[in-house]
Order: C-alpha cells, then structure tokens, then sequence
C-alpha cells in the first residue's frame, strides 16, 4: 500500500494505491501552503489527510509501506526543511517516507515518471524535468514576482483590467460585468474591499478569480483573452528553459506534459501547444496520464525499491480517468 500526498495553494491530496494499481481510497484536506499561516499548519493539515485516508481505507497508518508527500514550498526556504521533513514521521509513526516539492507529483503523474518536462499551472507555475536521472526546476518564485500563466497571475491581470475598464482606461468588455456578479459588488470600488480587507490578499482566493477571466473570454471579451494567450505563452517558455537546462540534444524529442487547474481554459492550453510548436519543434505535447497526488503514490512505489508493473500501471490508467487540467493546484 501506497501513499500519495500531494499539496497545494488551495488543497491537499491523499490517495492510497496498492500493488495491484488500484486506488484504495482518497481524502482531501486544506492547503499545505505554509508560508503565510506559520510552518505549524504542514501537521496540522497532514495528520488530517493521513488520518481520512486510512479511514475510509479501513486501515492505520503502519499499513502504509512508503509514502512520498509533495509539499508545496519545499525547498524554498532551506531553515524550513529539518521540520518539514521531520513531520510526516509524526503524523505516521514510521520512517517510511520522502519528501519532496509538490512539482514532483505532477511530473511523476503526467510521465508516468519517465524522462520529459511537466509544467505545472495551478495557483502558482513552475515546471519540472528529468533526463538520465537529474532533476531541473524553473518558475516558481512566488506570485509576487512570478508564477507567470498561473491562475494566480491571470487573476491579477483580470483585476487590472477591470480596473482600467471602470476607470474608462480601456474599453469595457464583458469582463467588467463578470467581475462585478461574481464580486456582488455595489461599487466598482468594492472590488478593493473585497480583496484586501476581506480576503486579505488571500492567494487561494485571488486565483480563483481566473476562472472569472476565462468567463469573460468565452464571452469574447477582448482583454481577458489577451491575458489567457499570454499565460499560455509564459508557459511555453518555462518549458523552453527547462529543456536547455537539461541539455536534450537538438534532435531529441522531449516528453511534455502539463497539470493544474489552468489548463481547464482551453485557450491557455492551445496557447502553450501552440507556444511550444513555435519554439521548438521537437517536443512531444501528451496528455497527463495519471493525476498528481496518484503520480505522488507512484513515486513512493518507486522509492520504495518496488515500482508498480506494467499491468498494474494499466489498471491504475484505466481508473484514473483524469480531466485535461490534471487536476493539480500548486
């Protein structure tokens, strides 16, 4: 039996999966994204999770023989890893774990953990690869200065333009009603109130309103389908980036893959096909094969010296079932 955990910056994900490539059973808790609640909220969240999951599994956690928990923020901040890597032994009881950046369930997932690239677009961005065993890294800096195509990112951008559109600084498009129902605003002006003083600048939040610009999109608004293509684009040049850091040969064709909940906008994933065409022409663009928090329970197999064989790995495709976004929410 294998634990899966994968976290995000509006979610966390637990799956258990036996040997036989069948989900055992699944349990999701709140985000693992630690940074602006205090490194105390990673257990809490954890032990939640772990503690459903078993539940519904109707088994303990000394059940599980490896576990691999993708968490969110891992790695950046290096005083913070001791702890992080510590906790899951409290919340199992065992050693049998690995921690890692969530950035690793979603490539493990999307591959199926070969060599290749997988982008990840949820409320943050980043985009992880492998070739011949080393591991590659671009984005993710945060969504203050980067995370550029996340949902995150889009929002923020669909709140800028709102903005001018109230003002008159551009044309009002269909965005602008959007906004206004979706917000319940009274006034234009609102819109400030809503974000800072009772979200709090909440990132979770905040990046829900990029579902908003796809709407508005989809309803020809100009400037929200300005902002979806350059997401899609931003996207494509991580890829880029990640592929010469990992010195694929010219000739070789590089696996992409992609996860995350931005890739539900149709027009941020033709953008990054086509971003990803227009760049380089040897990449081979797949659709993800498995979710995240399943890639994650994957990798614990692996790690554990026991990978899942062949038919196990075809029962657990034909289970997954998984939706173009990946589901993944980083």
């Amino acid at each position: 039996m294998f634990l899966g955990v994968d976290g995000g910056g509006t979610k966390t994900a637990f799956c258990l999966v036996d040997r036989g490539g069948q989900v055992v059973a699944r349990a999701q808790a709140a985000s693992s994204y630690y940074f602006s609640h205090g490194i105390e909220l990673v257990e809490r969240v954890l032990g939640e999770g772990v503690d459903a999951v078993c539940a519904a599994a109707g088994l303990t956690p000394a059940d599980i023989e490896y576990a691999f928990f993708g968490l969110p923020g891992y790695g950046e901040a290096a005083r913070d890893l001791p702890v992080l890597n510590a906790t899951p032994r409290a919340v199992l009881g065992h050693d049998r774990y690995a921690c890692d950046n969530d950035m690793v369930c979603g490539w493990a997932g999307s591959l199926g953990a070969v060599d290749g690239i997988n982008v990840i677009s949820g409320t943050g961005s980043v985009t992880y690869g492998e070739r011949l065993g080393r591991g590659v890294r671009v984005g993710g800096w945060s969504e203050l200065f980067g995370d550029e195509g996340s949902a995150h990112w889009i929002a923020v951008r669909g709140l800028n333009a709102f903005s001018r559109m109230s003002d008159g600084r551009l044309p009002e498009g269909p965005l602008a009603e959007v906004f206004r129902r979706h917000l319940d605003l009274a006034s234009d002006f609102d819109v400030i109130d809503v974000v800072h003083n009772r979200w709090q600048g909440d990132r979770g939040r905040i990046a829900a309103l990029s579902r908003s610009v796809a709407e508005a999109a989809g309803l020809g608004d100009e400037a929200a389908s300005a902002i979806l293509a350059e997401a899609g684009r931003e996207l494509a040049r991580l890829v880029d980036v990640t592929r010469e850091r990992l010195e694929f040969g010219p000739d070789e064709a590089v696996p992409v893959s992609y996860s995350g909940g931005t890739f539900g906008a149709d027009a941020v994933l033709e953008a990054f096909a086509t971003g990803l065409k227009n760049r380089f022409t040897h990449y081979e663009l797949r659709h993800p094969l498995y979710e995240p928090v399943v890639g994650a329970a994957l990798y614990a197999a692996r790690i554990a010296g026991t990978p899942l064989d062949r038919p196990a790995l075809e029962a657990l495709r034909m289970a997954s079932g998984i939706s173009a976004s990946g589901g993944e929410d980083r």
